[in-house]
């Protein structure tokens, strides 16, 4: 089967994660990404470990943390700074469908590569610009980075133990999930951007910035602030507008909890052996449960306590109320669900041999995902795509003697 994305070609000007992220997603769809790297040096996160991804014969190579975001593409390795490798970039992008790229603003601009330029070479270009504050705005020159985001866009606010508590403050979220979130957001907008131009012809310039993603995914937080004039704060793993919503100690380590409507709290009610709770003019609606947190938590934590994970997980799904073990990674990767859906793939490698890697959420029954190019290495393609522009042996040969590739 052709994938969704087949004959779309994509310029990666991107690093580290937000980018790479994005151009990945597009890959994984279909679409040929070229990656464009620095001469020697390459993607930021190959050098972002330990760990190190050994190959075939047993030697360190690539950091761990690269192969996450840059399986199905080609690595080329070129100095745009310099006129030759400038005039490639604009031979490339005369043949692409998207660029994408995550340069300070006006980065490009020196180049001949910003948007305004390649469009006039390329009309019909896509081109994603990736930055930490956007295009405009006091902040568009600050370099924006997703720990700081997170701080900025009122997400560490809300995550973490509350104030005067033991582990109380702050916290960042254990992924760089703006990053992420700014990377689908991207692909969002750039397929958008793609059906736009099958109607008109025409390109665009798309402006994504992590705060403006981050404050975006505040959701429902964001919503109780702006239609409730109450600000916001942390709360540990509970919820604000839910209860009982968090994790509790049981009698072999912790589970959560999720009840999501009264059904399930009577559900859980039975199965915890107090029909009586979920009657309880206190707690028989959720915004009452809400109301009276302080009171019912502790309750539930006395009777959760007597049972282990396993018989509250079997009870959750034998009397239908939500609750689950909470998970190390390498518990994820052995849940028979997870392994169902396939959420390990093993794709093959010359260079390595096996890569162990997760997989994309996304499943279609016509265009499925394949599994076949793993992470480049560095410059791994630079003689396919450069000889696919008309260059021969001799002309990359001269260009890598002086530098540009």
């Amino acid at each position: 089967m052709s994938a969704a994305l087949e004959g779309v070609v994509v310029l990666d000007l991107s690093r580290i994660l937000a980018g790479p992220w994005s151009t990945q997603n597009l890959a994984d769809l279909g679409a040929d990404v070229i990656k464009v790297e620095r001469p020697g040096q390459g993607d930021d996160t190959r050098s972002w470990g330990p760990p190190f991804v050994n190959t075939a014969d047993g030697q360190p190579q690539d950091a761990a943390y690269y192969f996450c975001a840059n399986r199905g593409k080609r690595s080329i390795t070129l100095d745009f700074t310099k006129e030759a490798g400038r005039k490639i970039i604009l031979d490339l992008a005369a043949k692409a469908d998207i660029l994408v790229e995550n340069y300070k603003v006006g980065g490009l601009k020196k180049y001949g590569l910003d948007y305004d330029s390649l469009a006039k070479v390329n009309p019909g270009l896509i081109f994603c610009s990736i930055t930490g504050f956007g295009q405009d705005g006091p902040y568009a020159e600050r370099p924006g980075y997703d720990a700081l985001v997170q701080a900025m866009g009122g997400l560490m606010s809300i995550t973490g133990e509350p104030d005067g508590t033991p582990g109380g403050g702050p916290q960042k979220v254990g992924v760089a999930v703006v990053d992420i979130l700014t990377g689908l957001y991207a692909t969002s907008a750039i397929l958008a951007a793609l059906f736009a131009r099958s109607k008109t012809g025409k390109g665009q310039h798309i402006d994504v910035a992590l705060l403006d993603v981050q404050v975006a995914a505040l959701a429902n937080q964001a919503g109780n602030f702006l239609l409730g004039g109450k600000v916001p704060a942390r709360l540990g793993s509970a919820h604000p507008s839910i209860v009982p919503y968090q994790p509790f100690a049981c009698a072999d380590g912790y589970v959560m909890l999720a009840i999501g409507n009264d059904t399930q709290f009577a559900a859980f009610c039975n199965a915890a052996g107090s029909p009586a709770l979920a009657q309880d003019a206190r707690f028989a609606t959720n915004a009452q449960r809400v109301a009276n947190r302080s009171v019912l938590v502790p309750m539930l934590e006395e009777c959760i306590k007597l049972k282990t994970i396993d018989q509250w997980c079997a009870l959750g799904t034998e009397q239908g109320f939500p609750c689950g073990p909470i998970n190390t990674i390498d518990r994820v990767f052995e849940d028979p669900q997870v392994q169902a859906r396939n959420m390990r793939v093993d794709v093959p490698s010359d260079t390595y041999g096996s890569l162990a890697l997760v997989a994309s959420p996304m499943k279609f029954s016509g265009t499925p995902i394949q599994y076949d190019t793993p992470p480049p290495t560095l410059g791994q393609h630079t003689q396919q795509v450069l000889g696919e522009l008309g260059l021969d042996a001799a002309a990359i040969e001269g260009l890598r003697q002086s530098g540009v590739v």
